[in-house]
Formats: structure tokens, C-alpha cells, sequence
């Protein structure tokens, strides 16, 4: 590894979202500390370190705060970013802490996923290590305003964005989960801890249970997700993958609505791609 250039610590937790940001640090000629999340990480990242020499991954348990800490000083880290999901009911029930974590985790007031991931960024802060947007080197990923596929959404699908902007915003500030499941503007389904595409499949199975020529309940569903109030792009950034859509596809969704400029979309011509062939209409809106 060439010791004179910048160094970028990165979290690592599921999914291609550290492999993009990977990729992109590379790009602005950035060597890369991986703290790889054993519960979480792909392992596929020991290839790309393998591959290029700018890369160093060190694997640790979700719980070891203070190895991260002294792994990122002892490279020389100052700037770090957080990039894919550590499921929340592995934050909150799977974990062995450290003496660090464990006296972070009894001081907390609240034990929601903004609270522990805010205390942690100041942990680092004060330990010298800035926590950084983790669009920062995604731009181009954010979801841009408009309709992004060939079908636009219906005047009843647009009732249903409207009425589940309202829903996931009031859920979104007390951090309960950023996506709901709209039919016929009434909620079918909210996200808790089990993740978006989760939420999607359970909204599915129970419109199918529900799906009686006499209900009053479309049988299209609306999926909104929504950046929090007051998102901190540091993490929990809202994320859409082809993943989504074909959760969707499985549910009998129809149409997407997410934020423009505070949601990453992974690999958008494969999302719309996706989409298109579902016959699914995608929409970014400003905040």
C-alpha cells in the first residue's frame, strides 16, 4: 500500500452498498481500511483487498468497538463512513459487546437505531476519527426528481404516495422504520425492524389472505419510502436495489415512491430495467 496516500476507513455492513463505496474511493485515489463486519460483510471483500493492494480488511465482531477504534488509529484513519446494513435485530439482540459498547449501550436513553449509531459517531469523534456522509462519494447514486420509468403512476396510485408520505414521515421521526405499503390510501403494512424488501413481502402475503372480491382494499399496493426528518446522511440512508423491485414484483406492488436526492439507487439501470418489465412505475420526489 502506498503510505502517502489518504485514508478512508469504512464500516462495512451487508449488501453492495460497501462495494460501490468502495469502488468510489478507489476512484478519488483513496486507500481504503475495511473494518469487515463477520456477522455482516460479504466475503467477498477479501477479493478486492486481495486484487489491490490499496485495500487492507480487518474482520471483527459487530460488538468490538474498541478494536475498530485501535484498528483505524493504528492505520492512521481520521475520516471514516459507515456503508451497508447491520440488520437492527442483530444490533440490538445478537451482539457481545465490548467493555466500550457495553458502557455506550447502558447510557443510552433510548435504544432505537439513531440513538446507538449517534453515540457511537461521537465515540469516534472523540477518539479523532470523523464520521462522514455516507453518499459522500455516491452522488451520482442519489435518486434524481421525476418519474424514472416509462409508466408514470396513476391518479389512485399518487392518492396512495400522498397519503403514505404522511404516514412514513410520522413514522420516520421517531426512527420506527422508513417505508409503508399503501392499497386504496389505507396502510397495509409499516417497516420495523425487518427491513424494507421484509415489509413488502408481509404487506404480499396479507393482501393475498385479503383478497376478496368484496374488500374495499385495491389489490395494488403502493410502497413510499422516505428519508427521516431530520436524515442524518451519515447512515440509515434510504436505499432502493433490484432486490426491491422483485419484492415488489412478489407482493403485486405497482408503484414506488421514494425522495429525491436523499435515496441511493444501486445500479439504476438494472432498477429501472426491473421495474419497466413489471410494469411498475418508480417516482423521486423532493423532500
Amino acid at each position: 500500500m502506498n503510505e502517502t496516500q489518504t485514508k478512508l476507513g469504512l464500516i462495512a455492513g451487508n449488501g453492495r452498498f460497501p462495494f460501490l463505496l468502495l469502488d468510489a474511493a478507489r476512484a478519488h485515489g483513496l486507500s481504503v481500511v475495511v473494518a469487515a463486519i463477520k456477522e455482516e460483510t460479504d466475503p467477498e471483500i477479501d477479493a478486492r483487498a486481495a486484487a489491490d493492494p490499496a485495500i487492507r480488511v480487518h474482520w471483527m465482531s459487530l460488538g468490538e468497538l474498541s478494536r475498530l477504534i485501535e484498528t483505524f488509529q493504528a492505520a492512521g484513519v481520521t475520516q471514516a463512513v459507515m456503508a451497508g446494513q447491520v440488520k437492527h435485530t442483530q444490533i440490538f439482540s445478537s451482539i457481545r459487546p465490548d467493555w466500550r459498547l457495553a458502557k455506550l449501550l447502558l447510557n443510552l436513553r433510548r435504544r432505537n437505531t439513531d440513538a446507538l449509531l449517534n453515540a457511537v459517531a461521537k465515540v469516534l469523534a472523540d477518539e479523532g476519527i470523523e464520521l462522514i456522509s455516507s453518499t459522500h462519494y455516491l452522488e451520482p447514486l442519489l435518486a434524481q426528481p421525476g418519474v424514472l420509468t416509462q409508466r408514470a403512476p396513476t391518479e389512485e396510485e399518487l392518492k396512495d404516495i400522498v397519503y403514505g408520505r404522511t404516514v412514513a414521515r410520522a413514522l420516520a421521526e421517531y426512527d420506527l422504520g422508513q417505508t409503508v405499503v399503501i392499497a386504496a390510501q389505507a396502510c397495509v403494512a409499516v417497516e420495523a425492524m425487518e427491513g424494507t424488501d421484509a415489509t413488502i413481502e408481509r404487506a404480499g402475503a396479507l393482501m393475498r389472505r385479503l383478497n376478496d372480491p368484496a374488500s374495499t382494499l385495491s389489490r395494488s399496493l403502493t410502497i413510499v419510502k422516505v428519508a427521516k426528518p431530520n436524515q442524518d446522511m451519515r447512515f440509515d440512508v434510504p436505499v432502493i436495489g433490484v432486490a426491491t423491485i422483485e419484492a415488489m414484483t412478489g407482493a403485486g406492488a405497482t408503484c414506488l415512491a421514494v425522495e429525491a436526492g436523499r435515496t441511493l439507487l444501486f445500479d439504476a439501470a438494472a432498477i429501472i430495467a426491473a421495474a419497466d418489465k413489471a410494469g411498475i412505475a418508480v417516482v423521486a420526489e423532493p423532500n
